[in-house]
């Protein structure tokens, strides 16, 4: 039968057979545009969200405030795709759906400017409305901007520790390589994202942004490892799924 036409329908058993080194799968006849369309949508609404601090008191006896933004629930599933891109499609298809997803962020934040600088209605409510959307969306792209720097710096060092512990293993070892890259990338993101939109999100004393960086640094962590054996099963279930990743394995195998 004409191996481009087929594909086995489960992957060779890992402890079978030599690896096969770091195996990828076609972007062009994949889950790929989907995966893509999923982070652009996320990032667009994360820096939306993230112009607004949120607080949920402080920790009963040790006086730390809880304090986050309230894109807060939906920036990890970002890293999340991100880790499904990488170990589907590798860094470079990792590095495109970055930098598709934050241009798409970048024309959202100069569509906002515009729509708040065209002349709305001059009555009370038209004035009310005009006077929200400038204090809501106009510091967004102080959010963009911290998510940009944030997001690619921790995005491609855990797209790059992924891709590298994969060239080692092969399809060998996908939760130890999750867990590893998830912390260091979150790390780097949190650090620089944190700094960078403090003013914007109302944050004005280095105590503040202490607890506000050390927070989301332990709640993105928390969620990503948390979810990591579903991401897992994503994972092996379109691998198995998508022709093109069977046959680069195939043929590395061969």
């Amino acid at each position: 039968m004409n191996a481009q036409n087929s594909a086995p329908d489960t992957l060779p058993s890992p402890t079978s057979g030599r690896p096969a080194g770091a195996v990828y799968a076609d972007r062009g006849a994949s889950h790929y545009d989907i995966l893509l369309a999923l982070m652009a949508v996320v990032v667009i609404l994360s820096g939306i969200g993230a112009s607004k601090g949120v607080t949920f008191g402080t920790v009963p006896g040790t006086g730390f405030e809880i304090i986050t933004d309230g894109g807060f629930f939906l920036f990890p599933l970002a890293y999340i795709l991100g880790d499904v891109i990488t170990e589907l499609y590798g860094t470079r298809a990792a590095r495109r759906a970055i930098i598709t997803s934050f241009a798409l962020n970048i024309l959202a934040v100069a569509c906002y400017q515009v729509i708040i600088i065209l002349p709305g209605f001059t009555d009370d409510f038209g004035t009310a409305k005009q006077e929200a959307l400038a204090l809501a969306l106009g510091p967004v792209w102080i959010i963009v901007l911290a998510s940009l720097c944030g997001f690619l710096a921790g995005q491609s060092l855990n797209s790059f520790v992924l891709s590298r512990m994969k060239a080692r293993a092969g399809e060998r070892g996908l939760i130890g390589r999750l867990l590893s890259s998830s912390g260091l990338g979150e790390l780097v993101d949190t650090i620089i994202f944190c700094s960078i939109a403090a003013t914007a999100i109302g944050i004005s004393s280095v105590g503040q942004w202490a607890e506000y960086t050390i927070l989301g640094f332990l709640y993105k962590v928390l969620v990503q490892y948390a979810a990591i054996p579903v991401t897992a099963a994503v994972i092996r279930r379109l691998k198995r799924t998508d022709r093109s990743y069977q046959q680069a394995l195939a043929r590395a195998q061969a």
